[in-house]
């Protein structure tokens, strides 16, 4: 019996603009987590207000929501295959 040669040609498993997607949304969630850090005082005795400012409590947790969002869809979406 002959062999039959197979192609071992290795596949993707989403297409290019799965991994754009994937990337852009990663992006959002890593800047929403650096966004969040910080805040903290040096002296326990001494409270900072900076901790419930704007940046921490709102722009950040959207920031990496909005990025999961992003992952899903990523995910989700149809390749061109």
């Amino acid at each position: 019996m002959k062999k039959k040669k197979q192609d071992n040609k290795s596949e993707f498993l989403f297409g290019k603009k799965n991994y754009t997607f994937m990337l852009i949304g990663l992006a959002f969630v890593v800047l929403g987590f650096i966004l969040m850090a910080g805040g903290g005082s040096d002296n326990p005795e001494i409270f900072n207000e900076d901790i419930y400012n704007f940046r921490r409590i709102r722009l950040a947790p959207t920031l990496v929501l909005i990025g999961l969002a992003i992952e899903i869809y990523a995910i989700l979406a149809k390749s061109k295959k």
